[in-house]
């Protein structure tokens, strides 16, 4: 997918009908993804303009704080010495002004269509420990899989906590390791023990189902939002 520029409000000639055709192209883009139930990355893509944009119009440093990886120091220079020409052109300051709110407003509308369907995947994921559970859950394994298919995907992941404007948030990371086919063989107890006695860097590793009764595409959506909701899953058995 072809995103917008990261300033793409403030590139090249200020013109609202300009702006506004690059936005509608790149939201029709990101719609088509949202019918075909693919989340991901344009979910995450979308909500960064969206906050960007935001920042932008209330002068909080452009995101500086927020996403400082996805922002450069000249990138953030550039838009604040808009933003002075915009206190000093009022008809640079309107005709911006109407770019951002009609952007806001469309942003926000694609924003919460993915958002359901976010939820809509959420409410139909069930996670089950697999097994005797050891007392440390940092690190194991989560067995994907769809109900109506036959296919198991395991991925080994491991949670870290990171401390941020002091709030603590929470990171997991995952890594595919194999996908099995489902049947009276490959239990999630079986496989289970096939990955303890073929990595032996985890001898009691914690290993979690996670089944999602409808078939989402598993990259693009099934994975990202299991593991999001893995990590508040293991939030409220910490608690």
């Amino acid at each position: 997918m072809k995103s917008l520029s990261q300033t793409w409000f403030a590139d090249g000639y200020i013109d609202f009908e300009l702006k506004k055709y690059t936005l509608l192209a790149y939201l029709k883009e990101v719609n088509t993804y949202f019918t075909e139930n693919k989340l991901y990355p344009q979910l995450a893509d979308i909500v960064f303009h969206y906050n960007n944009i935001v920042a932008f119009r209330e002068n909080k440093k452009f995101l500086q704080d927020q996403f400082p990886k996805r922002l450069t120091g000249i990138q953030i220079e550039k838009l604040q010495l808009l933003y002075e020409q915009m206190i000093e052109d009022d008809e640079m300051m309107q005709e911006l002004e109407e770019i951002i709110q009609y952007a806001a407003g469309k942003m926000q509308s694609t924003i919460t269509n993915g958002a359901e369907i976010y939820e809509f995947v959420e409410e139909n994921l069930t996670i089950t420990p697999v097994g005797i559970m050891p007392l440390a859950y940092e690190e194991g394994y989560i067995l994907l899989s769809r109900e109506a298919e036959k296919a198991t995907y395991a991925y080994q992941y491991r949670l870290s906590i990171f401390e941020k404007h002091d709030e603590k948030y929470r990171s997991l990371k995952t890594e595919f390791i194999q996908s099995w086919t489902r049947n009276f063989v490959n239990t999630y107890e079986n496989i289970k023990a096939e990955l303890i006695r073929n990595r032996s860097d985890f001898p009691n590793p914690a290993v979690y189902s996670i089944e999602s009764a409808l078939s989402f595409p598993v990259e693009e959506t099934l994975l990202p939002v299991a593991k999001r909701t893995f990590v508040k899953f293991l939030s409220t058995q910490a608690a």
